[in-house]
């Protein structure tokens, strides 16, 4: 099992970046948890950030969905792609799934966890994603082509995107 400390990255994440050869960048920052308050602390462009989010179907299916920070999941688009009624994964059933992680910090790499990533295509509107590195205090810097590619990632509409962004971040 891998194991996370307030301030490493998940191991198991950096190990899978290097073996992929996914060039990335570590930022150290102080604790943050929320997507939105970690961009921030980051410096970077709310839209930018991966928010990730834990989902399974009623019929026991489970996956990990990429969103930009200020986006929401909307369970009625995800229904649609996922051909099955979809639920929000509880706090102990993430942990469960998502071992070495702080809650509500892991990486938008599924396959980490035996799980299939999918991704709102707005993230493909980024050159560069940052995202969780399994800690609240850590966060990696990608290629977002290079991640796409190595995550084998499935793109479809899951959003309900939202305007409730904070001052600081509205143009």
């Amino acid at each position: 099992m891998t194991t996370t400390t307030a301030h490493r990255p998940h191991a198991g994440l950096l190990a899978w970046l290097r073996q992929h050869g996914v060039d990335h960048e570590v930022h150290e920052h102080l604790a943050a948890y929320t997507a939105i308050s970690t961009a921030r602390s980051e410096g970077i462009d709310a839209r930018s950030f991966a928010k990730v989010v834990g989902v399974a179907t009623d019929d026991d299916r489970c996956a990990l969905v990429v969103l930009d920070a200020p986006d929401r999941v909307d369970l009625h688009k995800a229904r649609l792609v996922f051909g099955s009624s979809v639920r929000l994964l509880t706090e102990p059933e993430l942990a469960e799934r998502t071992p070495g992680c702080e809650h509500g910090a892991m990486p938008a790499v599924g396959s980490l966890f035996g799980l299939p990533t999918y991704a709102d295509y707005a993230i493909r509107d980024q050159s560069e994603i940052s995202f969780n590195a399994g800690t609240h205090r850590a966060t990696v810097r990608v290629d977002r082509a290079a991640w796409e590619e190595a995550t084998d990632v499935h793109y479809a509409d899951l959003a309900e995107t939202t305007d409730d962004r904070p001052a600081w971040f509205r143009s």
